[in-house]
């Protein structure tokens, strides 16, 4: 998923403010013992996330697809002290490792995880959205951003993760279900006049929205 030669990969990251302690932890136990680190969010995308975050301050976070909370962590660094961070996962026995991650950070009384089907919890937040972060199943893209952007404040931002897809994007001769609904989601939001959208080749792709 990285597309910069790894030196250069390796000179970006060099000159990139540092993980702290505990996102550090974080990755390095998610290689250790989960299934599928390549899903995580890792240092770039952290600190990228980060910077968003500080320089919209939002009070309202919706994070789509949890994971082990890394991407999560690096959300709420930029949130204001009532901000709040709600973040949506379907992976129950996950969520006991994520939940003792966030417990440990200085963000633990304003983070809430909710185990279960996104598409049918988020129509039960009945908050606006300063900034919402989509990095869950691939075939609902599409679904979560039309479930998510009316709830978006004006000048909000949404943000889609791994939205070129190890390159297959671009590859004509993939053409399974993930590809095609990210494909069908880049579209979408491209051609959506409720959004201005830049598609940042960072990492495995983020899609960066914001809400006019």
């Amino acid at each position: 998923m990285e597309f910069l030669p790894e030196d250069l990969q390796t000179y970006v990251e060099d000159h990139t403010e540092s993980e702290s302690d505990l996102l550090q932890q974080i990755n390095r136990e998610t290689h250790l013992h989960v299934l599928k680190p390549r899903m995580l969010s890792g240092h770039l995308q952290g600190r990228v996330l980060s910077l968003v975050s500080h320089m919209i301050r939002p009070k309202n976070v919706l994070e789509i697809g949890t994971y082990t909370g890394y991407a999560a962590l690096c959300l709420a660094e930029g949130m204001t002290e009532e901000g709040r961070l709600i973040t949506l996962d379907n992976n129950e026995e996950l969520s006991v490792r994520t939940r003792a991650y966030f417990s440990a950070s200085k963000y633990a009384d304003q983070i809430e995880m909710q185990v279960g089907n996104a598409a049918d919890l988020i129509p039960s937040l009945d908050l606006n959205w300063d900034l919402v972060f989509i990095d869950a199943d691939k075939e609902n893209y599409g679904l979560y951003f039309d479930l998510v952007i009316d709830q978006t404040s004006s000048g909000g931002f949404i943000i889609a993760d791994n939205v070129l897809w190890s390159g297959k994007i671009v590859d004509e001769s993939k053409n399974d279900k993930d590809t095609q609904a990210l494909r069908a989601f880049n579209k979408k939001v491209h051609t959506d006049d409720r959004v201005q959208n830049v598609l940042f080749p960072i990492r495995d792709g983020l899609m960066i929205l914001r809400k006019l």
